[in-house]
């Protein structure tokens, strides 16, 4: 990752891969520094890490931000990462990870044990087993008709956890996908939905994400 002023002379962040990032798939959760709620704090959203080098990662999210917005990601296999974003996606975007040189030595390590043990999952002992789905965008409709796009962050054929930029009030009634349900918890970067009926396993992405 390389530095070059603009005419403005501020500092532009030019990606160069110099090594290659790891495929992996990460329930994370990340604040953008220009987003906060009424209070004046930063809201934090779900989000998952989908590739990852010393340098930068790729990140799928239901609030994008902005070119050179600060973004603070934190999640149990690399902690905390932050830097700005230097590219923007579709569906989420590229941001340069910010570290001294001691702290890239520390993340390399972390990314070379991942790498190597990231096929052995820990057991799921809740009632009904969750899963991350492969694509993680859905939408949310409301009474009043008007929709808006989410992140799941997990389901089960009971319900389905979500992030969005909106938090309902508990006992909301509201469509995900093409399942209905009532919000029943709110979660640090999002809430939980339960759907009106427990649904078939194997019907459960085609129902509740989009194509």
């Amino acid at each position: 990752m390389a530095e070059i002023a603009d005419q403005a002379g501020d500092l532009v962040f030019v990606e160069r891969r110099r090594e290659p990032r790891i495929i992996v798939s990460i329930a994370a959760h990340y604040a953008l520094a220009n987003r906060r709620d009424s209070h004046g704090n930063r809201r934090e959203f779900a989000c998952r890490v989908v590739d990852i080098s010393t340098q930068a990662m790729t990140l799928l999210v239901p609030v994008n931000g902005t070119m050179r917005e600060r973004v603070i990601v934190h999640c149990e296999e690399f902690g905390k990462l932050e830097g700005p974003i230097i590219r923007l996606l579709e569906s989420g975007f590229v941001m340069h990870i910010a570290l001294s040189e001691e702290e890239r030595k520390d993340l390399a390590v972390k990314i070379e044990w991942y790498e190597k043990n990231k096929n052995f999952d820990a057991p799921d002992n809740r009632e009904h087993k969750r899963i991350i789905p492969k694509n993680p965008h859905s939408q949310l409709v409301f009474h009043d008709g008007s929709v808006l796009q989410c992140f799941v962050i997990d389901m089960s054929v009971g319900g389905v956890a979500v992030s969005a930029d909106v938090k309902p009030a508990i006992g909301t009634p509201l469509g995900v996908g093409k399942l209905i349900g009532r919000v029943v918890r709110h979660l640090d970067d999002g809430f939980a939905v339960k759907f009106l009926a427990l649904q078939e396993r194997e019907n459960l992405e085609q129902l509740l994400l989009l194509s």
